[in-house]
């Protein structure tokens, strides 16, 4: 039976909270109706970034609740750009937004699921990191099974790659296939390079058009001593978050960039972040890809939209065919709000939904928690 899912994402790339409104009709079976983006405004996002970086507990609890206000809207957003009532839709998806990621020992998203209930009448699965993590595994990434089951390519192997605020690929050697399955955080995705264009511009929410980059010159030393720290040397399974490469690893990255060539312009720095996504992208391509003869690259994500990043990584990937998400599905914006959609689908139909080969679990876990739906019966709401 066919069910309509709201799938919400709020990634760490912090540009507000996307909205996918799906019909999943089987395993194998997603259409996306509608997708629409709640953006942050420019305060929201500074109060979000500053809560991040030094929030004690009663500012991250107010958070959580404000969060979830923000995501009941999204779903409202959603069904009225579809042109749909709350009471057609069967669940609400929450993956929620990262506030600290520290594998194996915890990973925890905010957004409130009750207030996403209270709102909008409709039950939520949200929390879907917390088991894998309970069982051993890094909480990420869990987008694989949606790359597996819906987007790979039937007749041969397919690498899916994801430019948020960090940057996530899944090998799919064939749709629907799970066995050979390699997934991993590559590292920074648009992040770094949001953060250290911020910093050269305060007015600027990130490179628009990659303009910066484009006119600027990115110095390689620095480049090379980033690309050197343990995490890009540390095999799969792997996962990483605003912990490492947020607001304080960009400060460094300009501090040390002033240090190695004091001349450099603020189009350089943003230049040089660039450059690091760029190279780490293709570096843990090249060292933990299949050696297989397909070279098959899907890209979605913020990084997607950026045409210096996509110059850029087309050049270090020769011999890759490398494609937008939107040539051969739907808007590349959306994919994740779509994964989790189908995740929380999976979920309440006991199907697991993590792979252990990209997150190190001992076992397949059936994700998230349930927060049951308001039901009107006689005698009042219960």
């Amino acid at each position: 039976m066919t069910a309509r899912v709201v799938g919400l994402m709020s990634g760490t790339s912090l540009d507000g909270v996307d909205a996918a409104l799906v019909q999943v009709a089987g395993e194998r079976e997603v259409k996306l109706e509608a997708f629409v983006t709640r953006p942050f405004s420019r305060s929201e996002r500074t109060a979000i970034r500053q809560v991040l970086e030094r929030g004690d507990a009663r500012q991250l609890a107010l958070l959580h609740r404000q969060l979830g206000e923000w995501f009941a809207q999204a779903v409202a957003d959603v069904l009225a750009v579809a042109g749909l009532s709350v009471d057609r839709l069967s669940l609400v998806a929450s993956h929620g937004l990262t506030v600290w990621h520290e594998p194996p020992l915890v990973s925890l998203q905010l957004g409130c699921p009750a207030t996403i209930a209270e709102r909008t009448g409709v039950q939520v699965v949200s929390d879907f990191r917390a088991r894998d993590v309970a069982a051993g595994g890094q909480g990420a990434p869990l987008v694989p099974v949606a790359d597996v089951m819906l987007f790979g390519h039937d007749a041969h192997g397919r690498a899916l790659l994801n430019i948020g605020g960090m940057a996530n690929v899944t090998w799919v050697p064939r749709r629907g296939r799970l066995d050979g399955v390699v997934a991993f955080d590559t590292g920074p995705g648009v992040a770094v390079i949001d953060a250290v264009a911020r910093l050269v511009d305060p007015s600027a929410p990130y490179d628009v058009g990659g303009t910066r980059a484009a006119r600027g010159r990115a110095v390689a030393s620095v480049v090379q001593e980033l690309l050197d720290r343990p995490y890009f040397a540390a095999p799969p399974p792997k996962s990483t978050g605003r912990e490492v490469f947020g607001d304080p690893f960009a400060r460094a990255l300009v501090e040390r960039t002033h240090v190695v060539a004091p001349g450099a312009s603020e189009d350089d720095l943003v230049a040089t972040a660039l450059a690091l996504t760029v190279r780490s992208i293709a570096g843990q391509l090249a060292r933990w890809m299949p050696s297989e003869p397909e070279r098959d690259l899907v890209v979605s994500g913020g990084g997607a939209r950026n045409p210096t990043l996509m110059v850029q990584l087309r050049r270090a990937l020769d011999g890759w065919v490398v494609r937008s998400f939107d040539e051969e599905f739907f808007d590349g914006d959306a994919k994740e709000a779509v994964a989790f959609a189908y995740l929380g689908w999976r979920t309440l139909r006991g199907l697991p939904g993590n792979v252990p080969a990209a997150t190190g679990a001992g076992r397949t876990r059936v994700l998230g928690s349930v927060t049951p739906a308001l039901r009107v019966e006689r005698g009042g709401v219960s």
